[in-house]
Parts: structure tokens; C-alpha cells; sequence
């Protein structure tokens, strides 16, 4: 059989087309490499591999419709399903309803082949956003208030919910990824990306509000280092210009725990930890075995001793015994954050917001943290995810993180990607998916080599799908993708059909394969979260100053010319005048922010994002991609136009931030004016 036969039939591509009309092969090397990691030998599997009758894991969606693979089976074939939760096996016919879950399928045919499968049966679309909402974009560690510890917490996520919504009415906050991090070693500090943490099945401690955690009242003879430490590394920010340590934070928070957890709970308080215990199983149990490993061996799995690399090892299950004060220890972290977590959605909701906390799903791991050792069957060894080179990235991407086997996920009917979903969704109103387009195909890189030498793997979308609308619609959960960038056809198409909201932000709205000009309003997708730019992009006022541009200059990034990027800028701005959004010549940046926004509203899309740090006029981005040690990614502060840190109540109290949410009261009552100039001043 040959590679390319090999590859196809087990999802492995052998090309791709970064532009329409070209095709870039991959290596053999490459695929080669992909196979290996699925567990196919490529030296020794010459034979064509025996016709399965069904896949490991199969999709029926409710609306009624018959599946295609129940249409192929031989006719006469026999179908009995148990429905999850149940205890027996009854006749099935795929033709009728089926209520939501994932059951298991036996099928017998004729001929004597037999089958026994996952079958997951989903809503046919997620659940509906309201109509028209607007909320803010947040990176949390940047939030200090006075009372945080050095960086932004749950108890300030909560108090921005309640703060925004009575005062300006907004419907939901969109985080940054709260999932666990790979904690710090001696040697070297925590990885202070988000989208590159330890474990996206439980969320970090760090974030954690000391004060509101009931057992820290009565810690014996409580020193007042820990206020006076806090206030040093509180002022160290907001006073001094000194980075987000988020090291050092996690350090004098974990020194109040270690107190706490000495503290006995009381039998209503411990009644509520066993039932967290017993809800979260096996899967905690895992995590908080690994933090308490990661204090004995270091925090890369990679470098323990060898017999504690298998999570199910007898040696494994001794530490954890040996370990049990400080795997007890990590386990009540995981549910005084869960408890925090709660907290923040319900003040979201109780102070009228529709939709409450937007919680965001990295889209992989770090190769060395819990969820990798825990989970390290159903990911792929020796390979990482990247993106292959594009008109952005001539050298491609490679973000280090190791993916899903498909062929595991299919097998285990996507019980961890369930899981995953199932927690992360306890205390949201939505999710976003970071790069949705994951749930197609990923770019595998080998080990030790650079990004153009990898290849697209593909996984079974509707099934990812399926997974992800059954969870949704347990938990009541709306569902975003992150879908910019390069996108495979049919993809946005899909998602759109099963109801999952895409991504627009306003710079990248322009009619690409015509005559590039900026995409009416009124021509935006509905189904969106329409914004003016992300964590990764410059904020609205640096694009519109061009401090974007000279910040790329200064760190000798490549990026458009001054020029370019003003000519663009222009463009937008001349299209806002000519829409009664902007005084025509204005050169009143706060307006001119203000205007971007007004344009978001006039067009349909369900919600509408608003940037925090673009309440109070911050020049810098919160990561610079392409950067490592130039730029503090992740460590900055929410700032004012003069650079100054500027704390959650400056910012509910800042005229700057009232004006900008003052656009959405105003509900577009602008009138729209008609659209006339000069050919070259057309909107498309």
C-alpha cells in the first residue's frame, strides 16, 4: 500500500493549499512522522486494512434526520442501543428520536461481522445567544484592584460584572483562558501565557481572592506580612511600573493557603468538598497527584524518575499515598477556585447580565504539565501543533503543544474532550473556542524540526461537533469560535449551520478577494462577536495613532509601513464620516474610538466585544506575537493612554471608559445617512 493510501485512511494529509489556486505537498518525512504517532508503521503495514462496519464513536443528530453510516450498513443488520446511564440493550431504529447523550451501539450483519460503538446523539445546534448583547474583553491578571494581590482575581472578575452591567448594561465578559499553569520551579518562572497551560480541566488557584475564602478568618495568629506583602506587590505595579509577577504572587497567595488548609472545615462546608470530590473522580485525583509530584520532582513530567512517568504505575499509586496531605492539598485549591468561579457567574447574572461569564478554551497543553501525564494515551508523542507558513508567517508557527490522537478520541467515545467541556462549562454563560478550526485539523510538527516541516491531520469534525452541542446544551452553554486567520473551506459554513458564533474584528473585515476595501456593516455576519481587536492585536488606539507600527519598528518586527497602515486607517475613518459615525476631519482619537464602536453596532451581529484596556485609551498590546523576550507578553497592567496602571475602580470612575460605553446606550440613534461621494470613495 502506498504512503499516500496510508495517510488517507488515517486522516493524514499528504498537501495542503495555503492559497487558493496553490498546492504545497508535505514531506514524506513528515507524514511519515504524523503516521508514526498514530501508531502506524508505515515498514511493516503493507496490507489494506480490513472494512470496518462502523467507526469507534458515531453521530446521530436530533432533528430526525437518518445518519449516513446507518444508511450504509448491510441491509438486514441488526441495531440494539443502551442509552447512557442505562443497563440493557433494546432494538434501535436510527430513523427515530434519540434522546441526547452517549450511549453505546451493537451491530450485527448478516454476513457475521459484529460491532460495539459510541454512538452520540446531539442537538442539531448549540444554544441561541440573545439577539443583540454587548460585554468586555478581559485579560484578568491585568484587573488590579486596590484590594487584589499583584494581579487581577476572581473577586475583581466578579465586581467588574456587577459594575458594568447595572451602570452600562453589558451581557457578558469574555476572559482570558483561566486553566491551571504549569507552576514555576526554582529555576526558571511560570510560563506566563494562558494559552499554554498544565491543564485545561481545572482552573488556576492564582486567581483566587484570599480574603473571601471563609476558612482564612480563622487562621490562628494571622501575620500581617501577608496584607503588608500583598500591598508591596499591589504598589510594585500600579506605583512603580514593575511588570505582573505573577511568581511572586503565587507565592505569598500560597503561603495564606498552606494556612488555610491547616484550618478544619466545618460539616456543612466539608459535606460540599466530598460532593466536589466525588463529581470530579478520578480526573482530580490526577491533577492534584501531579502538583504534589511537580513540588517533589520539578514541574516537567519529562524529568521524573521513570517509573512515575505512567500515571497508573504502582509506583505512581505509592507516591500518591506517601502524598495524600498534599494531593488533599491541591484537590481543595481546585474546589476553592470552583466555588470563586461560581461566585463570579452568579454576580454576572444577579446584576442582569444575559449571558455572564465567556470563558476561554486554549486550544492545547503544555507537553511537560498534569493533563499531558494524566491524559498521555490519548495525546500524540514526539509532535506539536503549529500553523504552517502563510502571507503572515513566511516560517510558519509552532506553539509547542502536543495534540489529540483522533484515533485515541474515537476510541474512548471523546471522553476527555467531554470532560474538558463538561468543567469548563460548569460556571459559563458561553465558551470560546480558541482556533475552532481545530476541531477539523490540526498542524502536526515532528519533534526537532521547524514548522514548514509539518502536515494537517484531520479529525472527525462531527463528532467533535456533537460533543461540543451536547455539552452546550446540558449546560445551556452559547458557543463562539475563534475562527480567524486562515480557514479550511466548508468550515465557517459548518459552523455556522450548528449554530456556533464565529469571530470578526474590524481590521481584518475587508472584501479580501475583490477590491479589498472595508466590508459594509450591513454586510457582517449575524452569528459573530464583532470586535475592533483581540488580546493579540494592537488596541483601537494605537491602530488609529500608529503606535502599533512603531512599536513593530522599534523591536524590528516586520510589519506594514507607516504609511500603509495610516492609508488604512483613513479608509475606515472616511467610511465612518460618511455614515454620520464621525465628524468629518475629526482628529479627536477618543472619538474616533468611540466611532469604530457605533460602526460595530450597525452591524447585525449577536454580541459585541469592547476591548477593556480601549475604555481608558492603553497603547500597548497585551501580547505581541513573535516575541518572547522583547515585549512582556501577559505581564502588563491595563493602562491609560500615558502608560499609567490605572486600577479597577480609576476605571469604573474614568470619564474616558462612561463615554465609550455611553455608545451602546445610544442604540445607533444616529441617523443613517445615505452613502454619495466620488468613485474612489465607495463603500463595497
Amino acid at each position: 500500500m502506498t504512503l499516500a493510501r496510508t495517510a488517507a485512511l488515517h486522516g493524514v494529509a499528504t498537501y495542503y493549499s495555503p492559497a487558493p489556486g496553490r498546492t504545497v505537498h508535505a514531506s514524506d518525512a513528515a507524514v511519515t512522522a504524523a503516521l508514526g504517532a498514530l501508531g502506524v508503521d508505515v515498514t511493516s503495514d503493507p496490507a489494506e486494512p480490513p472494512e470496518r462496519l462502523l467507526a469507534p464513536t458515531v453521530v446521530v443528530w436530533a432533528d430526525g434526520s437518518v445518519p449516513g453510516w446507518a444508511a450504509g450498513l448491510p441491509e438486514g443488520a441488526e441495531l440494539l442501543l443502551r442509552p447512557e446511564g442505562g443497563d440493557r440493550f433494546d432494538p434501535w431504529d436510527p430513523g427515530t428520536a434519540t434522546p441526547p447523550g452517549t450511549h453505546r451501539l451493537r451491530v450485527a450483519a448478516p454476513d457475521g461481522r459484529r460491532a460495539e460503538v459510541h454512538l452520540i446523539s446531539a442537538p442539531p445546534t448549540a444554544p441561541a445567544p440573545p439577539p443583540r448583547t454587548h460585554g468586555l474583553l478581559v485579560q484578568l491578571y491585568s484587573l488590579l484592584s486596590t484590594r487584589s494581590w499583584g494581579m487581577g482575581d476572581l473577586a475583581d472578575l466578579a465586581d467588574l460584572a456587577s459594575w458594568s452591567a447595572r451602570t452600562h448594561g453589558t451581557g457578558f465578559l469574555q476572559v482570558n483562558p483561566l486553566h491551571a499553569a504549569v507552576p514555576g520551579g526554582p529555576d526558571g518562572g511560570t510560563d506566563p501565557s494562558p494559552y499554554r497551560p498544565s491543564s485545561r480541566r481545572f482552573p488556576d488557584p492564582v486567581h483566587l481572592r484570599i480574603e473571601d475564602i471563609p476558612e482564612y478568618a480563622y487562621v490562628p495568629q494571622r501575620t500581617p506580612s501577608h496584607a503588608r506583602e500583598a500591598a508591596r506587590l499591589r504598589e510594585a505595579v500600579l506605583t512603580k511600573g514593575e511588570l505582573i509577577d505573577r511568581d511572586a504572587v503565587w507565592a505569598l497567595k500560597r503561603t495564606a493557603l498552606e494556612a488555610i488548609h491547616a484550618v478544619p472545615l466545618t460539616p456543612g462546608r466539608r459535606a460540599s468538598y466530598c460532593d466536589f470530590l466525588a463529581a470530579q473522580g478520578a480526573a482530580l485525583e490526577d491533577h492534584a497527584t501531579y502538583c504534589a509530584l511537580a513540588e517533589v520532582h520539578g514541574p516537567d513530567r519529562h524529568t521524573w524518575p521513570a517509573a512515575l512517568q505512567d500515571p497508573r504505575s504502582a509506583a505512581t499509586e505509592h507516591a500518591r499515598r506517601e502524598l495524600m496531605d498534599r494531593v488533599d492539598f491541591h484537590s481543595r485549591l481546585a474546589w476553592l477556585t470552583d466555588g470563586q468561579l461560581a461566585a463570579a457567574q452568579r454576580a454576572a447574572r444577579e446584576a442582569g447580565m444575559p449571558i455572564g461569564l465567556v470563558h476561554d478554551l486554549a486550544v492545547g497543553v503544555h507537553p511537560g504539565g498534569a493533563d499531558a501525564w494524566a491524559q498521555r494515551d490519548v495525546f500524540a508523542q514526539g509532535i506539536s501543533v503549529g500553523a504552517p507558513p502563510d502571507a503572515f508567517n513566511a516560517r510558519g508557527q509552532d506553539w509547542g503543544l502536543p495534540p489529540w490522537r483522533p484515533d485515541r478520541l474515537a476510541e474512548t467515545g471523546y471522553a476527555a474532550f467531554r470532560d474538558l467541556l463538561r468543567n469548563l462549562m460548569r460556571h459559563a454563560g458561553a465558551v470560546r473556542i480558541d482556533h475552532v478550526m481545530g476541531l477539523f485539523r490540526l498542524w502536526w510538527i515532528p519533534e526537532g524540526e521547524p514548522p514548514t516541516e509539518g502536515t494537517y491531520v484531520h479529525y472527525d469534525a462531527e463528532a467533535m461537533l456533537a460533543v461540543l452541542l451536547l455539552e452546550a446544551a446540558r449546560s445551556g452553554t452559547y458557543v463562539i469560535g475563534e475562527d480567524l486567520g486562515t480557514v479550511e473551506p466548508g468550515v465557517r459554513g459548518t459552523l455556522h449551520a450548528r449554530g456556533v458564533l464565529g469571530t470578526s474584528v474590524l481590521w481584518f473585515e475587508r472584501d479580501w478577494e475583490g477590491d479589498g476595501r472595508p466590508v459594509p456593516a450591513e454586510a457582517w455576519r449575524a452569528d459573530c462577536v464583532a470586535t475592533a481587536t483581540t488580546h493579540d492585536l494592537p488596541s483601537t488606539a494605537a491602530r488609529l495613532s500608529g503606535d502599533d507600527v512603531r512599536l513593530r519598528e522599534r523591536l524590528g518586527l516586520s510589519s506594514a509601513s507607516g504609511a500603509e497602515a495610516a492609508a488604512e486607517v483613513a479608509e475606515w475613518l472616511a467610511l465612518f464620516a460618511r455614515m454620520g459615525l464621525l465628524a468629518r476631519g475629526t482628529h479627536d482619537e477618543e472619538e474616533a474610538v468611540r466611532a469604530v464602536h457605533r460602526f460595530l453596532l450597525r452591524t447585525p451581529a449577536r454580541m459585541t466585544g469592547v476591548w477593556l484596556p480601549d475604555l481608558v485609551g492603553d497603547r500597548r498590546p497585551q501580547n505581541l506575537p513573535g516575541t518572547w523576550a522583547e515585549y512582556p507578553n501577559w505581564r502588563l497592567p491595563v493602562a491609560d493612554a500615558a502608560g499609567r496602571p490605572v486600577t479597577l475602580e480609576e476605571l469604573a470612575a474614568s470619564p474616558r471608559a462612561h463615554a465609550l460605553l455611553g455608545v451602546f446606550a445610544e442604540v445607533c440613534a444616529v441617523p443613517e445617512l445615505p452613502l454619495t461621494g466620488p468613485p474612489d470613495a465607495r463603500p463595497v
